[in-house]
């Protein structure tokens, strides 16, 4: 066995079909295209979903839930066990605070404090929100949870 002898395994190489070669070939005129229509031109392409003209699937169906996708407002989540691995007591923490400890990532605007954990460092954190266990763990430890006023919505 070498490279001369090669070859690839009975049946898995086929002749492509040569289509519009004449009547004889029995696909001549119109290649197996059918007669007129949007199939039988070059460069057609199915929309996706498209079902010949029939009412498609995802419009058959009702519409049903409630989507807030554009407009909610997303939070970076921070835990407490994550603020007393990364800071010393006494310290103050913010958005900059916590990039610089690689808690942050991103360009989320606003930091929401989770209850997670337990805190003994006595730790000023300024977030946008707190859950309420984050804020009484926080203070039973002698902190501070300091709110951040959120910017006003702008009236449509």
């Amino acid at each position: 066995m070498d490279l001369s002898n090669l070859k690839p395994a009975e049946g898995s190489k086929q002749q492509k079909k040569r289509v519009g070669r004449g009547p004889g070939s029995g696909n001549g005129k119109t290649a197996g295209r059918g007669h007129k229509g949007a199939q039988s031109r070059s460069g057609f392409k199915f929309k996706r979903g498209f079902e010949g003209g029939q009412m498609p699937l995802h419009r058959r169906l009702p519409k049903r839930g409630f989507n807030n996708h554009d407009f909610r407002t997303e939070y970076a989540v921070v835990n407490l066990d994550q603020l007393e691995a990364q800071f010393d007591a006494g310290a103050t923490v913010d958005a900059d605070a916590l990039r610089g400890a690689g808690l942050l990532r991103g360009k989320k605007a606003r930091i929401k404090v989770l209850g997670r954990g337990e805190v003994t460092k006595a730790l000023t954190v300024h977030a946008h929100k707190f859950s309420g266990k984050a804020a009484e763990k926080l203070a039973a430890a002698g902190g501070k949870a300091e709110a951040i006023a959120e910017p006003a919505k702008a009236e449509r």
